[in-house]
């Protein structure tokens, strides 16, 4: 049955400009009524955006609008609702302020309902809207816990599915394939991603098989298991990414993604051969679709690094790099600059391995080994499309490097990726390669180095004095006072490790007249880095140091993530 706000939502809807799609959500309407599954449908259907959709629906019943996978979800919030009162009633606490609990609801207009989870939460609640799928989801993920996992994983040890220690072709298939392995599997994500992991490690050991998690770039086991499920496992990643599951004997490599609310999360999985079993270790790649993205302006650049950076992605030509080790967030400095000149003016195209972020406006093409379309082939390919500005997820081969320096020749921005350890290193890589100095040294405008730092916890931060030796390790001697550094004590929030989330710290290098001559006559990495101190350069260390008198890290992180061989001199 419709009734008014029902009907007022309907004709929301209808009225949009531009609306085409007016019999078919007519027909959805009279099917579903006044029901948020309603909404759900017509986001499904793709007839109207998922925010114009929720916030007409929430309009209608004069509340707001939350997506659970861009709001705070607090451990405090969670806490005030049990799973089972969450799972059926469809809710989610989000926050709590001023003893108001917040909750997301499919249904925020049942004043019954919000009147008895203030009962159970005992404090005050405050509704707001979110879609039934995306609540679902949103529970499934904060609600896991490492007590939940272990317990799934005894039970499913004890379960009769293991009886027979034969496991082979299409019986282990058909286990891989059972409703026990594909919840175990879907536990270890969720929590993985309540967590914040970078990389899922699943491995056998001599004894017992074990999960670990890579958090704030940190690998930390989360639990143990037996070894006879190991396989089964496996096996289900397996098949998720269309591996062959017979195979155990050569590594392998593959892809799945998972629908979260009304996103996919997308996962890259390699296995490989060891002593005890397959070890695989599956890389947790960013939501598409995410709205949510940083900026250059919110990354906590320091202000000598970002400031000549703005003004070097402003320029109509030229390549820039973006360098550093695997999972040091070199794609998502990349798209916070694509973001920052991006206009309709321009005609931007990137190509990646994956698409990790949507970005509107910009034309984004993915790699795809299977048919032999690769960088090369799809950048040939974008030259004809008469582009402005070129970002390229990784420079791995000569062909690509040519095209890419050709590109920043004829009157293109290009932005790449290297895996180098320092930003002058990046200029020897693409001789090394075989691009010929004579292009290298016109076509390269600057280089960033970047890595990351796990992030002190701001809930448990506290200030220390460190001994007199370990300043002057790090500073001059000459009018050295005490300085206070910082780290965390631990605490709930950050799961007793003193670190929750993660800074960047940079060094940049700006291609000068000197610098192109040393380019040109195949000079080495230090003798440009010489050349770049001249006009401001600073190694890494030297910003990451900044970082930890700024209390954003510790001195412990940036020794980690910084090597003796291109340390700074001290600070003056």
């Amino acid at each position: 049955m419709s009734n008014p706000r029902s009907e007022q939502f309907l004709q929301s809807v209808l009225d949009l400009p531009s609306f085409s799609w007016k019999r078919e959500v007519k027909e959805l309407h009279d099917r579903l009524g006044n029901a948020p599954e309603l909404v759900q449908a017509i986001v499904d259907s793709r007839y109207v955006g998922k925010d114009d959709a929720c916030k007409l629906w929430a309009d209608s019943m004069e509340v707001a609008y939350v997506d659970p996978f861009a709001s705070v979800i607090t451990d405090e919030a969670i806490s005030l609702l049990p799973v089972e009162i969450a799972k059926k009633a469809r809710v989610i606490g989000l926050y709590v302020v001023n003893d108001v609990l917040t909750v997301a609801a499919a249904t925020p207009n049942d004043s019954e309902l919000m009147r008895r989870l203030g009962q159970i939460a005992q404090v005050q609640v405050s509704p707001v809207f979110a879609l039934p799928r995306e609540i679902e989801d949103a529970i499934s993920i904060h609600y896991s816990t490492e007590k939940n996992l272990e317990e799934s994983l005894s039970e499913l040890e004890q379960s009769s599915l293991f009886d027979r220690p034969d496991l082979a072709g299409e019986k282990l298939s058909n286990l891989a394939e059972s409703t026990s392995l594909a919840s175990i599997l879907d536990e270890i994500v969720y929590f993985a991603l309540r967590e914040r992991a970078t990389d899922i490690h699943i491995e056998a050991q001599e004894l017992l098989s074990r999960i670990r998690f890579r958090i704030d770039g940190n690998l930390r086991e989360i639990t143990t298991y037996s070894r006879k499920i190991h396989r089964a496992i496996i096996s289900r990643l397996k098949i998720l990414c269309g591996l062959n599951i017979a195979e155990s004997r050569f590594p392998q490599d593959g892809r799945f993604s998972m629908t979260i609310g009304s996103q996919t999360a997308n996962f890259r999985v390699s296995t490989i051969p060891s002593a005890w079993g397959e070890k695989a270790v599956v890389r947790i790649l960013a939501m598409s679709g995410r709205k949510t993205m940083l900026t250059l302006d919110k990354m906590m650049m320091s202000q000598t690094i970002l400031q000549p950076f703005k003004r070097l992605i402003q320029n109509p030509n030229g390549i820039i790099f973006v360098t550093g080790p695997t999972g040091s967030g070199k794609t998502t400095t990349l798209y916070a600059a694509i973001h920052e000149i991006n206009n309709q003016s321009l005609n931007i195209s990137t190509i990646e391995d994956p698409i990790e972020i949507q970005l509107p406006g910009v034309t984004q093409s993915q790699v795809n080994n299977h048919i032999d379309l690769n960088f090369s082939l799809i950048l040939r390919a974008l030259m004809r499309q008469d582009p402005d500005a070129i970002l390229i997820g990784e420079i791995r081969d000569l062909e690509t490097a040519k095209i890419a320096t050709e590109a920043a020749l004829t009157g293109h921005i290009v932005f790449a990726t290297l895996h180098t350890n320092t930003a002058a290193q990046a200029i020897v890589r693409l001789i090394e390669i075989g691009v010929e100095p004579y292009m290298v040294a016109p076509s390269v405008i600057g280089v960033l180095a970047q890595r990351l730092a796990a992030k002190i916890c701001d809930n448990c931060k506290e200030a220390y004095y460190p001994s007199r030796d370990v300043l002057k390790k790090y500073f001059v001697e000459e009018g050295l006072t005490e300085v206070p550094f910082y780290r965390g004590r631990g605490c709930m929030a950050c799961r007793g490790t003193g670190y929750k989330g993660r800074v960047a710290f940079h060094e940049l290098v700006l291609i000068t007249e000197e610098i192109r001559t040393l380019i040109s006559e195949g000079r080495t990495a230090q003798e440009i880095t010489r050349a770049a101190t001249k006009v401001g350069y600073r190694p890494l260390r030297y910003d990451g140091l900044k970082k930890v008198l700024l209390g954003l890290t510790t001195i412990e992180e940036i020794e980690a993530n910084t090597s003796f061989e291109w340390a700074p001199d001290p600070i003056g």
